[in-house]
Parts: structure tokens; sequence; C-alpha cells
């Protein structure tokens, strides 16, 4: 009988893999599943262990932005952020080696040996702010929003370079990937109005 439980749960584990190509652990206790079934799995190569906690199918097609969800899955409070967030956004042509993500001002730093990440800190207002969920590989990831991201650029240009914010509002402007309205309005809560004005005036003039 226990052969036969195990069997069973192993199936109903690879259904859950099937549905969302990346499978945390706690999905799988979530679903009242012992987790040692992903160990037998792994064992018999019918899942393969992507990170800590994590899980796919051996050969499953990897999406462009898969190290976002791997981040993400590990990272539950964090929100995919400035580079990363101008990838997603096709805007600019940075490439980033890196998954910046913001994450709560006191929240201890995640420890990842891979994806790479880069930390932001902010505040819980702020992070609650402008951001869209993408459905990444089955993760739900959090990135902040085009306008949104374009302003942090401003705001965090001592760790990017004006030259790349300068880059993402003209790119962003160009492609009509934002409306003006909303990055005045992210612009002022994010106290960057003053800073971007110039910048703003210039491109939409």
């Amino acid at each position: 009988m226990k052969a036969v439980a195990a069997a069973t749960h192993e199936q109903q584990v690879l259904r859950l893999a099937r549905a969302r190509t990346l499978l945390r652990a706690r999905d799988v206790t979530q679903q009242g599943l012992p987790t040692i079934a992903l160990t037998r799995l792994v064992q018999a190569g019918k899942l393969e262990r992507v990170a800590r906690g994590l899980y796919g199918l051996p050969g499953a097609a990897i999406s462009e932005h898969r190290s976002l969800a791997e981040v993400s899955a590990r990272v539950p409070k964090g929100v995919v952020c400035l580079l990363s967030a101008l990838r997603v956004h096709e805007i600019g042509t940075q490439a980033p080696f890196e998954v910046w993500i913001a994450i709560p001002q006191h929240m201890v730093p995640p420890r990842l040996d891979q994806p790479a990440i880069r930390v932001v800190r902010m505040s819980d207002d702020a992070l609650a702010e402008g951001v869209e969920h993408l459905n990444i590989d089955g993760i739900q990831v959090p990135v902040f929003n085009a306008a949104r991201t374009i302003v942090d650029c401003f705001r965090f240009r001592n760790k990017i370079g004006l030259d790349v914010a300068l880059e993402a509002l003209r790119d962003g402007w160009s492609q009509r990937k934002f409306r003006l309205d909303d990055l005045w309005r992210h612009a002022t809560r994010g106290r960057a109005a003053n800073v971007m004005r110039p910048y703003i005036e210039a491109i939409t003039a």
C-alpha cells in the first residue's frame, strides 16, 4: 500500500510540474503532498532541481525571463525593478547579467547562488506602487510597470548611471510604453519630478 501511495503522490507532483513549469517545494506541501516525492522524482530523472526548493521537468522549454521567475519564487516579497524591469518592458539596450530586485528596507538580503541578484531597498509603500504581475513559467512575478521603472532609473541614477535613465526615458516615450500623466504621478510620489522635469519637457516639446 505504501508503494501505491508513493506512486500516486509522484503522479500528482508530476501533474503540478507540467501545469506550472517551475514547481516550488511549498506548492507541493500546499497540495497536501509529501516533499519526499520531489526527491524520488529527481532520483528517477523525471524532475530536475533547478535551484534550492525549485524544480522543473527535464528538457522543458525555458522562457527568456526564467531567471526572474527563479528569483521571484525564492524572494516572495521582492519586486523586479530597474535594469531587469527595463528588459521585461523591452525599453533601452541594457542586458543585465544580474536580476535587479527591490526588497523591504529591513528585510535580510536573500542569499542565492544562482541567479545572481542586485538588491535595492524600498519602503513598503514604494514596493506597492506601480506593480504588475506577469506569469513567467507558472510563477506570478511582480514587476514595476514601465512608467514606475523609468522614474526609479532617475531615483537610483547613482547606481545605474544617468545615461541609462535618459535612454530609458527617450526609448520608452518613443515606443509609447507609458502615459505622460502616469510618469508625472510616479515622479511626484517618488520625489523625482524636479530632476526629471527638464528631460521630460525636452522629449515632449
